[in-house]
């Protein structure tokens, strides 16, 4: 049986959206807008500007630069 649910750092998108009250793609214009470019750098950056807790901010940055590289 396959299903839609989303896997990886996207299946935190829902959460990320409802508690935040962003969509994401507003969290990825703001990532790729960032002058900031290493991983734990933007992580660090969306917990202490905009308050996200670890876990999002994780998912939000390791999806947008996987994006971003094609992967």
């Amino acid at each position: 049986m396959t299903t839609d649910t989303p896997k990886g750092p996207a299946s935190y998108f829902p959460a990320i959206e409802k508690k935040y009250g962003r969509p994401i793609t507003e969290w990825q214009d703001l990532i790729r807008s960032s002058p900031l470019t290493k991983h734990m750098e933007l992580v660090t950056w969306l917990k202490t500007e905009h308050g996200l807790g670890h876990g999002h901010a994780n998912a939000l940055v390791a999806h947008t630069l996987a994006e971003d590289s094609g992967k």
